[in-house]
């Protein structure tokens, strides 16, 4: 018996692996004055080491953050994984194929804090509530999409069809899975683009899905590194 449709608001990102730490960026960038050194010798001064990680961003040096490496696992809308797979420098990526397996029926549909209707012109818009009901409307109307495209998928794999065809009939809105493999340089870029925050030089306007996954991804790697972390928002959340 076929599964039931379930609807989901959220996004979910786990941090699987990483070597990614302040210390490989100083690592990786005293080599050039001062030739190989030891971990030991790098935490030897912690301000000359935050000094020098404040200059390397602030001077956009950026190759020593290239010598980290981050795997996360996300679970998100399909939409979502499209614009993700923009980003393509620094970045590797597998995600669940519909061609060896059958796909679950998880779909998105907005939370009740989403904002719905767009205002402006583009480049210049923004996003309001809308009237009420509107989120009941594009519930419902989503919904039904979405179990009959599901359905016209198990009709087809019933009657024998191809896995790799049968999909080509489920939505955007269907959740997948992917793991993501960046470097520190790369994740930077990424939030640039695709957060908002306060101490952001140069303003985004990304889609709210991608940006939750965003997120969490940074609140993941603010931990690994804090003194790249710091100095990231420090000189306007511009990537080196």
């Amino acid at each position: 018996m076929p599964a039931k449709p379930t609807f989901r608001s959220d996004v979910t990102v786990e941090l699987i692996k990483h070597t990614a730490s302040d210390a490989d960026v100083l690592f990786a960038a005293r080599v050039s004055t001062a030739g190989q050194q030891s971990l030991d010798e790098l935490n030897k001064d912690p301000e000359r080491s935050k000094g020098l990680i404040n200059y390397l961003m602030r001077e956009r040096h950026g190759s020593p953050w290239e010598h980290t490496s981050m795997t996360f696992l996300i679970s998100a809308p399909i939409f979502v994984f499209r614009e993700f797979m923009r980003h393509r420098v620094g970045w590797s990526y597998n995600e669940e194929s519909g061609r060896y397996r059958e796909l679950q029926p998880v779909f998105y549909w907005p939370a009740e804090a989403r904002k719905l209707v767009q205002q402006g012109k583009p480049g210049r818009y923004e996003f309001i509530d809308g009237p009420p009901g509107l989120l009941n409307h594009a519930r419902t109307h989503m919904e039904i999409a979405y179990r009959e495209a599901y359905a016209a998928y198990q009709a087809m794999l019933n009657a024998g069809i191809a896995r790799e065809v049968a999909r080509s009939v489920l939505p955007v809105g269907l959740y997948s899975s992917c793991y993501a493999t960046c470097n520190a340089r790369s994740l930077m870029h990424f939030l640039g683009l695709r957060t908002t925050h306060p101490a952001a030089a140069i303003k985004s306007s990304p889609q709210r899905e991608i940006e939750m996954v965003g997120e969490k991804m940074e609140a993941e790697w603010a931990k690994l590194m804090p003194l790249t972390y710091a100095a990231f928002n420090a000189n306007g959340r511009i990537a080196p």
